[in-house]
């Protein structure tokens, strides 16, 4: 096991930079999520720890060790990737015994190595089989098989979930995460799915455009997001935004509604005594209240989920999703009432996005 250490590191094709000075600090033994949608980066930087790609600046280090110039097999890494990549005329033993074969491992702990990783993956029934007799969760985790065989310093995951259906998915989340808990081994893992960096990490680097939005845990990222675009990046719904300014110590919505603002009452003053300044006004789905007190909201689409109601409204002349526990009896063009808890609302300043107040 190892810490990762990435220090402002660039990647260049040509003259177009894809990363602009990325650092983060992965300690040893964390399970770290790179997250972001298409084309912010994400993979090109997993890729670059794992060696696959070159180094433009900066420095990537593996337990202390500086790697820009330390060829793939030499990191002590394995990767797993979206595609399983396994050898279709070989056994489920053989795929995961064959970079062990490669670097010439006596037979005696190869075959120990792929008893200890078939148990763990509930691998042991099937290592005989060919991949084309396997199921795609059982594919994935002879992928998984052949990257703990190696017993590597760092696991790095290149969204090994996608090509899997909604249900395998939920379930191949939960054993990558007990594996991580018994192995205690670093792991990054690139995905484009919230949800899974929201489940799965120790630790999660948001990423846009080939920058690091915010670094934090999943509950400090959902709970105090530093920008607009984290804030409607992480949670599923996302959040809703409201446009607006403050007024006489609340929140006056373009379409003239008035909601309180955080740690406020209405009458206070308002958030950094900023009277008139232009503000986003953010809240979650599940943080809208149904109350005979509020304000009216119209109706368009009602989806019940069995567990929760999301409810798609307009309010004050802005789409937002509501998502109650309740049940919800109203039908598209009516009006309920709603209110939104001023201590779980967001902030944000229009020109840079970024949060205001605590």
């Amino acid at each position: 096991m190892a810490n990762v250490s990435i220090r402002d590191v660039r990647k260049r094709f040509g003259t177009t930079e894809v990363l602009h000075g990325v650092s983060v600090e992965i300690d040893d033994g964390e399970f770290v999520i790179l997250v972001g949608p298409s084309g912010c980066g994400k993979s090109t930087l997993l890729r670059m720890i794992a060696g696959l790609e070159n180094i433009s600046a900066g420095e990537i280090a593996i337990g202390g060790r500086v790697v820009n110039n330390v060829a793939p097999k030499e990191r002590d890494i394995a990767m797993v990737f979206q595609n399983y990549a396994l050898y279709p005329h070989m056994t489920v033993r053989d795929n995961m015994a064959f970079a062990l074969s490669l670097a010439k491992v006596p037979k005696g702990m190869i075959e120990q190595q792929v008893a200890r990783a078939a148990q763990i993956l509930g691998l042991a029934p099937y290592l005989n089989r060919y991949p084309r007799q396997l199921s795609g969760g059982q594919r994935q985790r002879v992928a998984m098989g052949r990257a703990i065989v190696r017993d590597p310093q760092v696991f790095l995951f290149d969204e090994p979930l996608s090509n899997l259906d909604a249900k395998l998915r939920v379930q191949m989340r939960a054993e990558i995460k007990e594996l991580h808990q018994r192995l205690t081994t670093t792991t990054v893992y690139v995905t484009h799915d919230q949800i899974e960096a929201m489940t799965m990490a120790d630790k999660i680097v948001v990423m846009n455009s080939g920058n690091v939005e915010q670094i934090g845990a999943p509950l400090e990222l959902y709970d105090h997001p530093n920008n607009l675009f984290v804030a409607g990046f992480i949670g599923s719904p996302a959040m809703n935004f409201l446009q607006g300014r403050i007024e006489g110590g609340s929140f006056r919505a373009a379409g003239g509604a008035a909601l309180p603002l955080p740690g406020r009452t209405n009458g206070s003053a308002g958030a950094n005594g900023a009277e008139g300044k232009p503000i986003v006004y953010g809240v979650r789905p599940e943080h809208f209240q149904l109350s005979a007190e509020g304000l009216p909201a119209t109706v368009h689409v009602i989806e019940p989920t069995g567990s929760e109601t999301q409810v798609m409204a307009d309010f004050a002349g802005t789409p937002i999703i509501c998502a109650f526990r309740e049940r919800v009896s109203a039908k598209p063009g009516e009006t309920i009432r709603i209110t939104a808890d001023p201590a779980l609302v967001h902030l944000f300043d229009v020109d840079s996005g970024q949060r205001v107040g605590g």
